[in-house]
C-alpha cells in the first residue's frame, strides 16, 4: 500500500511503525474471509482491509477522527484472526492499537461513552473494586430489563450470581514444588480473573508444583494493562505494565525465573508485546527481558512431564481463544495436553472465529457480541460435549452465559486428571454463575 506521510510525521516512532505496517498490505482481501465483524455486518469498512484504509487516511491527514471512522474501528474485536490469515504479514495488532490511542487523544466521544469507558478503566483492572461492582450488579440484576442502556444490561448480565471468596494464593508468596525442582516460575495472577474465578490460579499452582515447579507470586504485580491498552488509554496501560516489569525483573535478578506463566491468554498476548509497547522508553530493555520469558501456561506444561491417562471418561469441546490461537499462535498445545491426560477432545466448526468476548467488547458492543456468542455456543454444543474447555477467562464467561454444559479452564481439567480436585463448576450445587452443570 502506498503511503504519503511527511518527513515530520515520520519522526514519530508510532507513525513510523504504522507506515511499515500499511506498506506491507497488498489489498488482497484474504482477511475479510476470517473477520468476525465482516461475517456479521457484511460492510467492507468493518473488515480489516476497510479499517486499514480508514486508519491510513486518519493518520496521514493528521485530522480529528470523525464519528464514522471511530465507529468502524470501535467495532473491531481485536481478535487478530486477520493476522493468522494474512499472507503478507501485516501486523494489524500494532496498527489498530495505534489508531485507538490516536482516537483517544484526538476524538471527543459522547458523554455516555466517555463515562462508560472511564468506569471500566477504573474498575476492571482492580480486583477489589471489581468485586464491589459485581456485588452491585447482583443487586441490580432483577431490574436489568428496565434499564434502557444495552451496555449496562450487558454488564449486569455478565456478572456471576455469587462472587467467589478471595483466594489467599493470589497474595505475594512462593509455593515449593512437590517433586525436585525443575523450574522456578512466576505466576501472573491477573486482575478481573481474581474477582471472577479464583479456581483457575489455584489449579495452576497445584498443577505446576505437582510437576516440579517452584511458583512465585511476585510482590507488586497486577493488571497486565491490556484492558486499558485496547481502549487507547496509553498512560494507564503503560503504568500498569511498568509495575509488572518492575515486579518480575526483581524476581529475575534475585532467584531467577525460567518463565512468567500466564493462564489468561488475553494477558499473555499483551505481556509478550511489552517490548514493542516500551520501544524507545527507558524501560525497553527490562520490558524485552520480561516479554522473552512470558509463556502461556500450556507452553510451560508441554515442557514438563505431564502424566498420561488418568482423566475421567469425558468429551471435552476445546474453544480456542483468539488471543491464544491468533495473538500468540498457540494452536495445538492445549489440545495435546488434554489428549495426553486422557480426555476425548473435539473442536467446533469455524474454531478460528471469535466468541465475541474480546476483553471489554461484550460490554461496549453487546449486539454484535451476542450474535457471535450465539454462533459459537451453537457450534460447540453441536459436538455434544460433557464439558467446554478454554484458556481465557473472558471466553469462559461469555460462553458460559449460554452454554448447556460447564465451561472450565484447561488447567482445571489437567489438575483434576493428575490428582487435583474435580472442578467446582462441574458439581450440581455450583451456584457462582448461570452455567448448567453435570448431574
Amino acid at each position: 500500500m502506498r503511503t504519503e506521510f511527511t518527513d515530520a510525521q515520520m519522526q514519530d516512532p508510532a507513525i513510523k511503525r504504522s507506515n511499515q505496517i500499511l506498506r506491507s498490505c497488498v489489498h488482497c482481501g484474504f482477511c475479510t474471509a476470517t473477520c468476525p465483524t465482516y461475517q456479521v455486518l457484511g460492510d467492507e469498512l468493518d473488515s480489516p482491509r476497510g479499517r486499514i484504509y480508514l486508519i491510513k487516511d486518519m493518520l496521514e491527514t493528521g485530522r480529528v477522527p470523525d464519528a464514522k471512522t471511530v465507529g468502524h474501528i470501535d467495532k473491531c474485536l481485536g481478535c487478530l484472526a486477520c493476522m493468522s490469515t494474512c499472507p503478507s504479514g501485516v501486523h494489524y495488532m500494532h496498527l489498530v492499537d495505534h489508531a485507538r490511542n490516536y482516537i483517544e487523544e484526538n476524538y471527543k466521544r459522547p458523554l455516555s461513552e466517555r463515562a462508560l469507558r472511564w468506569v471500566l478503566a477504573q474498575i476492571l483492572p482492580y480486583p477489589m473494586r471489581f468485586r464491589v461492582a459485581l456485588l452491585g450488579a447482583k443487586i441490580a440484576r432483577p431490574f436489568s430489563k428496565i434499564i434502557p442502556d444495552k451496555r449496562l444490561r450487558a454488564m449486569i448480565s455478565m456478572a456471576p450470581k455469587q462472587v467467589p471468596p478471595v483466594s489467599r494464593n493470589d497474595d505475594p508468596q512462593s509455593f515449593a514444588p512437590v517433586e525436585p525442582r525443575k523450574k522456578r516460575v512466576a505466576l501472573m495472577t491477573g486482575c478481573a480473573q481474581r474477582a471472577l474465578d479464583t479456581d483457575i490460579n489455584d489449579a495452576t499452582i497445584r498443577l505446576l508444583t505437582r510437576l516440579g515447579c517452584e511458583v512465585v507470586v511476585a510482590k507488586g504485580q497486577g493488571c497486565c494493562g491490556a484492558l486499558t491498552h485496547h481502549m487507547g488509554k496509553q498512560s494507564e496501560s503503560h503504568a500498569a505494565a511498568a509495575k509488572n516489569i518492575a515486579a518480575w525483573t526483581a524476581e529475575m535478578d534475585d532467584g531467577g525465573l525460567d518463565a512468567i506463566v500466564i493462564n489468561t491468554s488475553g494477558c499473555g498476548t499483551t505481556v509478550k508485546d511489552y517490548g514493542h509497547m516500551f520501544a524507545g522508553d527507558p524501560l525497553e530493555i527490562d520490558a524485552k527481558r520480561v516479554a522473552s520469558i512470558a509463556k502461556d501456561v500450556s507452553e510451560v506444561l508441554k515442557d514438563l512431564d505431564l502424566p498420561a491417562g488418568g482423566a475421567p471418561d469425558l468429551t471435552i469441546a476445546y474453544h480456542a481463544a483468539c488471543s491464544l490461537q491468533h495473538g500468540q499462535q498457540i494452536k495445538t498445545a492445549p489440545k495435546d495436553l488434554l489428549k495426553r491426560a486422557g480426555f476425548r477432545v473435539v473442536e467446533p466448526k469455524d474454531s478460528h472465529l471469535c466468541c465475541g468476548s474480546a476483553g471489554t467488547y461484550n460490554l461496549m458492543q453487546p449486539e454484535i457480541s451476542t450474535q457471535l456468542k450465539d454462533r459459537k455456543v451453537t457450534e460447540l454444543m453441536a459436538k455434544n460435549p460433557d464439558v467446554i474447555a478454554a484458556g481465557n477467562i473472558g471466553c469462559m464467561m461469555q460462553i458460559g452465559s449460554a452454554a448447556g454444559v460447564p465451561v472450565v479452564h484447561t488447567v482445571e481439567l489437567l489438575d483434576w486428571a493428575t490428582g487435583g480436585p474435580k472442578p467446582a463448576k462441574m458439581y450440581a450445587n455450583y451456584i457462582a454463575s448461570d452455567v448448567p452443570v453435570l448431574r
